[in-house]
Formats: C-alpha cells, structure tokens, sequence
C-alpha cells in the first residue's frame, strides 16, 4: 500500500544485513519510522511492546523471527524450540501469531540445521506473501457488499462504512482484512465514506486507519468510540466491517475491545455487521469464544496516559485519569457468532457458523 506515493509492506526480511524490517507502528502519524530486528529478543519486544501490531502483521513478524531463530539456535532444536516459545508468549490472543510459529517449527524439524536459514527465510517469505495474496482477496470477495449498497442508494451517495481498531494493510503485510473491501471499491469508483473509531485505550483507528485511508485517498471522518451507536440510529452506517484477531471454528469473533458493543448496536439497527479474516486467524480446536479464547490484559498505563502532537510540533504523553485510581485494560473481547452477519475470507464470503467454515474450509484443504 500507499506511504506518500511510495509502496510498502509492513515487515520484511533484507538478508544481506541479517535482519527483519518492520514499520515501527509507535511513531505513526506523526513520524514514518522503520526499525530493523537483529535478533530473537529484540522481535519478541517488537511484537510485545505494539512496535508492530494486529494479526496478521504480528503472525508475519513471528515468521521472520523463526528465520532469526533458525540463525541463532546453533543448530539445536532444543534452542529453537525455546526460541519459539518466547515469540509465542508475547501476545496470547491472536492466532496468526502462534499459527506462524508452528508453520516455521513444522518446515524446520524435518531439515537438517544446515538447512534451516535457507528454509526458514523461505517460509517466512511465504508467510507473508500469503497475508498480502489472502488480504487481496478479502477484498475481492467483500468489493460486492459494497457495490450491492451502492447499487439501491441514490448514484452520488458514498456507502458509509465503520471500522473498528485498525485492521488495514498495517494489521497485515499489506491490503488489510476489514480495509481491503474499502480500497477495493474505492480503486473500482465506488463512491465510499468510512467512520474511523478512535478505539481506545491505543487509538489504532484514530492514528492508524485514518493514516491509511488519507494516504489511499479514501474519505474518512474520525469519531469517538461511543457515537457509533448514534449513527446506525440515524441511518448513518450502512454496514460495519472489523477484523478479527482470532475467530472459533464456530464463528465467535475475538476483536479489539469494543467491538462487541458495535455487534450490539448494528443488531438492534438490523445493519450487517462482518468480519474480514484471513483463515490463518481461524482457530480450528476453539468451539466457544467466550469461554476458550485467551483475552489479553495490557498494563493500565496504555488506558491512563495518552501521546499526542502538542503546538509545538513535540510528540508528548499526557495523564488522563485521576491521580491514584487504578485502571483496568482488556485488550479483545468476543463477539458471538449470532451477532455476525458474515465472515469474509480468502475463500469467499460464509455465515459465521461451524457448518458453513467447514464447507469453506474442509479439514484436508487447511492450510
């Protein structure tokens, strides 16, 4: 995707260095800040700490990491193992992440060691490649919900979307899961307005999407977490697209705190609430979400401090809450099957039931 005319990635290998190159997510939008990883810690901080953040980005990343593994493990797979178990440990919710290392772990057991730098680099390319081709054809099979909206509104008026967090083309290696149906209409003419969540406690939609969207051109407007509801009352939203940072074989949708309350929302307004994914964030042995998905608990500084752009041009934290509360910081929680219209996949569009991912995704042809 588009950084001031330029294509990028989020996280890529320059082997001639001996490292992985990530978009340091932390400086956006004020600054544009790569950071190259040279080993196994230095990753798992990365991941740990949100330098790079959403599913797919962080399940790439961990692929990356396992080629670094490979380099520094001397050959023991012992070392290996360990090496993998730290980048598994670093972010519990999201599948992409533990998916990638298990991916590398499988590639790797069967090699010698002297095959492992050359076969890990190749898997973690692959990992990748796979994030941008599945997150393209998310958007592919999303372009007709979008054209169909369209379609019944008056010629002029833009399909109104809302997002939730950020799951564009910096969630993942490129295109986005929720974001790519967006740019896909809007590269196809599509006339498309997106209302941005701030999503709080990080503000990922209103530092991350609206970057994204202002870069491809795609007309936005950032609101607070809480109006959403208000809009879809007023016949504002025509549909709400998120991602998903883990979802059952069932259909249960673990997301950004919050969006539950918009699955909520768009029910009682009877708008279509889907969920764009990868099938690398399908948990294939989780059946209930609510119960069986690991919700990750962040330190409460992220809910009771916030970074800004002063006057000044100073990129500067700032308290929030009152001296002496304490704050608590649910990072995910989950949002039932029966609350999602439909998931988007790489493979098409499916109800958000076992039956369905099953058709779609039949045990022997899982990746």
């Amino acid at each position: 995707m588009q950084v001031d005319g330029r294509l990028y990635r989020t996280v890529w290998s320059v082997p001639a260095k001996g490292v992985v190159r990530v978009i340091d997510q932390r400086h956006l939008p004020w600054n544009f800040v790569l950071q190259d990883l040279a080993t196994v810690e230095e990753t798992a901080v990365a991941i740990r700490e949100m330098h790079v953040r959403g599913a797919g980005c962080i399940g790439a990343t961990a692929g990356y990491g396992m080629w670094l593994a490979a380099r520094e493990s001397s050959g023991s797979m012992k070392r290996l193992e360990q090496l993998a178990a730290l980048l598994t440990a670093t972010r519990p919710t999201a599948r992409n992440l533990s998916w990638a290392v298990e991916r590398q772990l499988n590639v790797l057991k069967d090699l010698s060691p002297d095959q492992w730098d050359h076969a890990a680099l190749t898997e973690s390319k692959a990992i990748a490649d796979e994030d941008a081709s599945w997150c393209e054809r998310i958007g592919e099979h999303g372009l007709p919900l979008l054209s169909g909206i369209h379609e019944k509104k008056s010629r002029q008026a833009p399909v109104q979307v809302l997002t939730h967090c950020n799951a564009g083309w910096l969630a993942f290696t490129d295109w986005g899961s929720a974001t790519a149906p967006i740019y896909a209409a809007h590269r196809a003419g599509i006339p498309i307005h997106v209302w941005v969540d701030e999503t709080r406690p990080r503000n990922q939609g209103s530092r991350l999407t609206a970057w994204e969207l202002q870069n491809e051109g795609v007309p936005h407007t950032v609101i607070a977490d809480n109006a959403g509801g208000h809009l879809m009352q007023h016949g504002k939203v025509d549909i709400v697209i998120t991602g998903s940072d883990r979802t059952t074989c069932t259909g249960d949708v673990a997301n950004k705190i919050g969006t539950y309350l918009k699955a909520l929302a768009a029910h009682d307004n009877d708008i279509p609430f889907y969920v764009a994914l990868p099938s690398s964030t399908i948990d294939w042995e989780c059946r209930d979400g609510v119960r069986g998905i690991p919700i990750e608990e962040r330190g409460g500084s992220e809910v009771s401090t916030v970074e800004g752009l002063t006057h000044e041009g100073v990129v500067q934290g700032v308290n929030l809450v009152n001296p002496g509360s304490p704050t608590s910081n649910y990072a995910f929680d989950v949002t039932p099957s029966r609350l999602v219209t439909g998931l988007i996949t790489e493979r098409g569009i499916c109800d958000a039931t076992a039956e369905a991912i099953a058709i779609l995704f039949p045990p022997t042809a899982r990746r």
